[in-house]
């Protein structure tokens, strides 16, 4: 079987550099057969000029909202911005051909796997052709306590149309701590044989004053769709705390973050889940114009993990832009960890760590070149 052979000016193979004079050898279908000094690897070299990488793993992706790139405005908050995603989410965009382009964006800029959100069948058909790896999040919301068991069912159905599949990856997720009533997060959290668990947390102030004190934007939010939330407590706490115990003994990725304090930090530590924290920075500066405090969350020990979030809050679909983004604001964290984040920790987040996010021998995470910006070689 033919050999690949791959000489870059360093080798990161998931978890740390490697330093110069290795080459990265794989089969002809890109499955990794070793690592090896470069004067015992024999001829037919492939050097290249930069640094070589497995393919990223974008955690957190809506590629169903593609073709509402540029529609939203910057800086306009989160309700705000929720606000216009669901009156212009069904306009007259070809969505298809959007969500297509979208992945093709993903494809070239060296992301390998995808937690890919979705309230709607619509990337069913692209999710066929198997091209990038998927796991999808099916993601369930209703506020009003009686709406509950048919918010449900519609979204299991959703669920089932993803796990048609074949090889296909999917669960049904709760969207937000604002969006999600007590009686849809206990039928949520009653699924079985169902995680990774995905949701969008404290995105924004607002979700935790809601929680605090039933106050702030969001009923001003919920009014302005009728929303039905009377019923609704306030559990006088920061939202992470009213419900993330429902999810022990589950893998859930807490996603943005962006308002999360030491003190949830540490109450997430506490219980019995495993617990990922996804950042999304562009996006949280698209919208809110604000990141996560993310010193806090490396202090802490957190596993990290990166997303891209959707092109309705992100000019790219890419998760180095993203690592850019956190160099640029956060200059003290290593470019081996920031790596790491968005490749080995990405696929054991997803639970895919034994093909993906790593050059370790018999695995087929693709390869990145990385130099002034990335590109797929494999």
């Amino acid at each position: 079987m033919k050999q690949i052979k791959l000489k870059g000016k360093d080798i990161f193979d998931g978890q740390r550099f490697l330093g110069p004079g290795h080459v990265l050898i794989l089969d002809e279908d890109g499955v990794v057969t070793g690592i090896v000094a470069e004067n015992t690897a024999g001829g037919d070299v492939r050097e290249l000029d930069g640094i070589l990488c497995p393919g990223f793993v974008n955690t957190h992706c809506h590629l169903e909202l593609s073709h509402m790139k540029g529609v939203i405005p910057e800086k306009t908050g989160l309700p705000a911005f929720l606000t216009r995603v669901m009156e212009n989410r069904n306009s007259g965009h070809d969505q298809a051909t959007a969500i297509a382009e979208a992945e093709q964006s993903m494809w070239e800029s060296g992301i390998a796997a995808v937690g890919d959100i979705c309230n709607s069948p619509a990337t069913v058909a692209q999710k066929r052709h198997q091209r990038l790896y998927y796991h999808t999040f099916v993601e369930c919301m209703g506020v009003a306590e009686t709406s509950a068991p048919s918010r449900y069912q519609y979204s299991l159905e959703v669920l089932q149309a993803f796990r048609e599949i074949p090889g296909h990856s999917a669960s049904i997720v709760p969207h937000a701590p604002y969006s999600v009533s007590s009686a849809l997060f206990g039928l949520l959290a009653q699924t079985p044989h169902n995680t990774p668990v995905s949701i969008h947390n404290q995105e924004c102030e607002a979700e935790n004053e809601l929680y605090h004190t039933k106050t702030g934007d969001f009923l001003r939010f919920y009014a302005h769709f009728g929303m039905d939330a009377g019923s609704f407590q306030a559990a006088g706490t920061n939202s992470l705390e009213a419900y993330l115990p429902r999810f022990a003994h589950n893998k859930i990725l807490l996603v943005h973050n962006t308002y999360t304090t030491a003190a949830d930090i540490r109450f997430a530590q506490q219980q019995p889940v495993e617990t990922w924290w996804c950042f999304c920075p562009q996006a949280n500066l698209y919208i809110e114009d604000r990141l996560p405090n993310i010193p806090l969350f490396r202090d802490a020990g957190c596993n990290i993990a990166l997303g891209t979030d959707s092109l309705a809050s992100n000019h790219h679909l890419s998760v180095w832009e993203e690592i850019k983004t956190i160099q640029a604001h956060y200059p003290g964290i290593p470019l081996e960890e920031l790596l790491r984040w968005g490749t080995s920790n990405g696929a054991k987040a997803l639970g895919i760590e034994s093909r993906y996010g790593s050059f370790g021998a018999g695995m087929q995470p693709g390869v990145v070149l990385i130099a002034n910006d990335t590109k797929r070689i494999i």
